[in-house]
């Protein structure tokens, strides 16, 4: 009797392993920068039966993901997906950051230490302090997992990537080669090879134009189109903004796949002992000529070329390692931004907010109670940076200063609301104040954080430059996962998009990355 329960309890044990969700080959994590639920719903028509719409028949689709923290950009959102965590932990608020004391903007990620390969430019990503999915892939693994990432930007490359990854490669803006960083050590042959062989982006750019794909009585999705003029963009390298054009059209996107499919045919993924990763990242935004312009023939056109794309890169993967042994996690980036010039005469609410005038009398107001020093260092992106080395060399309490800012720059006609720097760190914050608290860091975070009412415009006293309205909305954004035996299902809630990255790596049967505080999501991590 107790041997024939010990071999009931066997079979059991045999039956439900057997069960249970397999640990996939391969992790290919599909982002499309500034991708819209929205456009994808009314650009359905004119989609093949192999991109989205395999994608969202054939996959767990969520609705929609939620970034929980305020203006959300590519860099940002990137670091949130890759991570599980908000920026008051990965630290990655934003794409760039201004130097105040070189008087430069720049990247987040810019490194003077380490240089570029096929590239002038210096990144790393030791601004990104908490760890990735494929970080945490490379320690379980013990290196020998695969990790790499192909984007059209530095930032979203690296970030996808993280810290320990094999590599990360984005297209270079002044000369359209496959760029890196020596931080990520070695550079694979069929890199090497691309960038320099026949199929190389300056080989074929001579020939390269962007015209509609269909019709143009197909692009019915938009009533608001009245150039009846089909549109035709050439790419001439002679031009010094030619790549940067490239990299908002279509084009880029088949360029992501050329290279992507590089590393597939080449680079061995999915036939290790252990899982290996791919990032890839499209873009999905307006055209660089056209961010004024809101509803055009050109989106439509970037969606339908999209499909198409996405459908060759799984036909891809299908084929090399089967999709039934890799995961597919496919989403965006959860913003869209675009500018707008309203018609002349149209009576709007809101006005101009001139930073520059309010570092200066804020200033004044602070000399007149607290002497005669320079007390503000600057505005940037919507905060205000207070002299630190001021502040402490007259051995001033810097929480009072602020207080006492706070209040002045509140009486501004055109200010919302101001929050300061010591209450988001001590906790005095409240759910008006949150997103700000999630969506900066501590380490460099303006004293002043600006919110303007809805309509008012950031003038920055730019001689002849024009004041534009910038809007940078969240969109709705589906989350769908596809491949290693997961079954079609349609879950019609929000979810949050710090719950990407624990539901990977729960699927990777290995540890979340460091700085995640979310389960992963129920439906899949209950699978059997």
């Amino acid at each position: 009797m107790k041997r024939l329960l010990t071999s009931l309890i066997a079979i059991l044990v045999v039956t439900n392993l057997g069960a249970q969700q397999p640990v996939p080959k391969l992790v290919v994590c599909i982002t499309v920068d500034q991708l819209r639920g929205d456009y994808m719903n009314y650009f359905y028509h004119t989609f093949g039966e192999n991109g989205f719409k395999r994608l969202m028949s054939q996959g767990v689709v969520y609705n929609t993901i939620r970034f929980e923290f305020s203006d959300v950009d590519k860099a940002s959102a990137f670091a949130t997906l890759f991570t599980g965590s908000n920026p008051c932990f990965h630290g990655i608020t934003g794409e760039k950051r201004y130097d105040f004391t070189r008087d430069r903007e720049v990247s987040i990620l810019y490194d003077p230490d380490f240089l570029g390969n096929y590239t002038r430019d210096n990144y790393s990503p030791k601004k990104l302090y908490a760890s990735t999915v494929g970080d945490e892939l490379k320690i379980a693994s013990k290196g020998r997992s695969d990790v790499y990432a192909v984007a059209p930007d530095a930032e979203t490359a690296i970030l996808a990537a993280g810290n320990a990854a094999n590599g990360a490669f984005w297209m270079d803006d002044y000369n359209g080669k496959w760029a890196t960083t020596t931080y990520y050590k070695g550079l694979p042959w069929y890199v090497d090879r691309y960038n320099n062989g026949q199929e190389s982006l300056s080989a074929r750019l001579g020939k390269m134009v962007w015209t509609p794909s269909l019709p143009i009585e197909k692009y019915q999705a938009f009533p608001y189109v009245l150039d009846e003029i089909p549109f035709r963009y050439l790419f001439n390298e002679k031009a010094g903004d030619c790549y940067l054009n490239l990299k908002t059209s279509p084009m880029i996107n088949k360029e992501i796949n050329r290279l992507a499919l590089q590393f597939l045919e080449y680079g061995a993924f999915g036939a290790r002992t252990c899982p290996d990763m791919l990032s890839v990242t499209y873009y999905a935004g307006n055209y660089r000529g056209l961010m004024d312009k809101e509803y055009t023939r050109e989106i439509q056109d970037t969606y339908y070329q999209l499909d198409k794309d996405i459908a060759e890169l799984l036909d891809a993967i299908d084929k090399k390692a089967g999709l039934a042994n890799t995961l597919i996690v496919f989403t965006g980036s959860g913003y869209y931004r675009s500018e707008e010039n309203y018609p002349e005469g149209l009576p709007l609410n809101g006005g101009n907010f001139h930073p520059k005038r309010c570092v200066a009398l804020l200033n004044m107001y602070l000399m007149a109670i607290y002497g005669q020093k320079n007390w503000v260092t600057g505005y940037y992106n919507g905060q205000i940076y207070l002299n630190r080395k001021a502040i402490e060399d007259e051995k001033l309490a810097l929480e009072a200063i602020q207080e006492k800012a706070a209040g002045f720059v509140a009486q501004f006609t055109g200010v919302q609301s101001v929050t300061t720097d010591c209450a988001l760190r001590t906790g005095d914050w409240n759910e008006g104040t949150i997103r700000f608290r999630n969506g900066t860091h501590h380490l460099d975070r303006g004293d002043l954080i600006i919110t303007l009412q809805p309509g008012w415009k950031i003038n920055n006293d730019t001689p002849g430059e024009k004041v534009k309205v910038v809007r940078n909305n969240a969109v709705i954004t589906p989350l769908v996962f596809m491949g290693n035996g997961l079954k079609p299902a349609h879950i019609y809630r929000e979810v949050k998009a710090t719950e990407v990255a624990p539901t990977i790596t729960h699927i990777l049967r290995i540890r979340p990355p460091n700085a995640t505080l979310e389960l992963p999501l129920p439906e899949l991590s209950t699978i059997k």
